[in-house]
């Protein structure tokens, strides 16, 4: 039996959750279940498992287990950058070697390709639009980034736009930055609304109970999940609730769960909007990945994510929150000097799950045990697109991408604590140091 260590806990300032169309939660379980296929984690990746689990067996229940409410947690508080190129941050290029890069390309692509059809014929409102993302530098390091990443592009055989400091104004407003590299693919979107939207529509034969929590895991020739109001048995259970997995005793100490900040202003009056100029939406990533991504939002709000640190327990802290909301207001007033005071309505934080490596795992974790775990960044499209597939493959199908997932290392083992706390946090600290005005 594995006992939980450590449950969901988000604080409640995101403000993608808070704007997005509300929905009344679906009661939590209550009693004894049983079912053959379980699901835990209700983000993106659980939903895209519970939702091809369903269309392959479609005379089974499919049991999907949320500790939170959707779109509370991990998957609505990104930035919602729904990226079709590769994005391996531990690569000089952000591309890799070739042949694997064009592995993660062909992964993302059938991710949007997923979501774009569910939005579709569910009529999903979620804010997406086709507008691409910019990297953009200022500092001499993130410059050289830009020159690599175009490089690793033209390799990829991939469009890009490489915009100078005076063309900058026209399209995000500010002239902060000096370069910029556009890529066409990226579709912005509302997380918190695509993740809602996504389990008001789940198919009939899928079950999602909310607020769940479940606070053991016993293995058997079926696997039992018990919290305080009952439990679950299933014949199969999925694990789709990234480093939490590991306070279940999967995977143990080697997903690295990292929080990552974001604030959000108040809409801009019309008066604001022309102050600023530029494009109506857009999104920027930074070329150092310490450095600030930035959004407009649709309805006219700019959001700063920056600002990083280890929770081991995979919880917020509210001392990481109010130094980062600090930071945030440093970084907009540099970016945005025209709107110098423009006040912030909502501060958040949310987890990503990293591995040292930047590995992802995906197959059998254990006997009648699987799992889609550690997105490292890319929660949207790989957890769309790994869930799907962990449905396709426990369902008998392989192809490509299957057996490509199938094929990787996985996430490597981390340093024992105390000394793993202690170096990423000091790590995370330098790397933001380091991105001097990138930030």
């Amino acid at each position: 039996m594995y006992r939980n260590t450590s449950t969901p806990a988000d604080d409640n300032g995101c403000g993608w959750f808070h704007l997005s169309p509300a929905r009344t939660p679906k009661p939590g379980h209550k009693g004894r279940s049983s079912a053959r296929w379980v699901v835990l984690g209700a983000g993106f990746t659980g939903l895209a498992a519970a939702r091809q689990l369903a269309f392959h067996y479609p005379a089974d229940e499919i049991i999907l287990i949320e500790a939170q409410v959707v779109g509370f947690g991990a998957s609505g508080r990104n930035s919602g950058f729904a990226i079709d190129l590769p994005h391996d941050i531990g690569a000089a290029d952000y591309i890799g070697p070739l042949p694997t890069a064009r592995m993660n390309l062909k992964l993302n692509l059938r991710a949007q390709g997923i979501l774009e059809r569910l939005i579709k014929e569910h009529g999903i409102d979620c804010q997406i639009r086709p507008d691409g993302k910019y990297q953009a530098a200022v500092e001499a390091k993130g410059l050289a980034v830009l020159e690599a990443y175009r490089s690793g592009l033209e390799k990829l055989d991939q469009p890009y736009e490489m915009i100078d400091a005076q063309d900058l104004p026209d399209h995000l407003g500010t002239s902060f930055y000096k370069k910029a590299l556009y890529t066409p693919g990226t579709k912005l979107l509302q997380p918190a609304a695509l993740a809602k939207g996504l389990a008001e529509t789940l198919p009939a034969n899928v079950t999602l109970y909310e607020g769940t929590v479940i606070t053991s895991i016993e293995q058997g020739d079926r696997v039992t999940l018990r919290h305080d109001a009952g439990e679950i048995v299933a014949d199969q259970l999925l694990l789709t609730n990234n480093a939490f997995a590991s306070h279940f005793g999967f995977l143990p100490g080697r997903l690295l769960p990292i929080f990552t900040y974001a604030s959000m202003t108040r809409p801009l009056t019309a008066e604001e909007q022309q102050r600023l100029g530029g494009k109506e939406t857009w999104g920027v990533i930074p070329a150092d990945p310490f450095g600030s991504t930035l959004r407009r939002t649709p309805d006219q709000r700019l959001l700063v994510r920056n600002s990083f640190s280890f929770n081991a327990d995979g919880r917020a802290h509210q001392r990481y929150l109010d130094r980062a909301g600090r930071q945030h207001r440093d970084s907009f007033e540099r970016r945005f000097p025209m709107l110098s005071g423009l006040p912030f309505e909502y501060t958040w934080g949310g987890s990503m799950c990293l591995s040292r490596n930047h590995m992802s795992h995906f197959g059998s974790l254990a006997r009648n045990v699987h799992g889609a775990l550690c997105c490292n960044g890319l929660g949207i499209t790989r957890g769309t697109v790994t869930g799907t597939l962990l449905a396709n493959w426990l369902a008998g199908e392989r192809d490509e991408l299957i057996d490509f997932l199938l094929s990787a290392e996985g996430p490597n083992r981390n340093p024992p604590e105390p000394f793993l706390s202690v170096g990423v946090n000091l790590n995370l600290r330098w790397g933001q140091h380091r991105a001097g005005m990138e930030s």
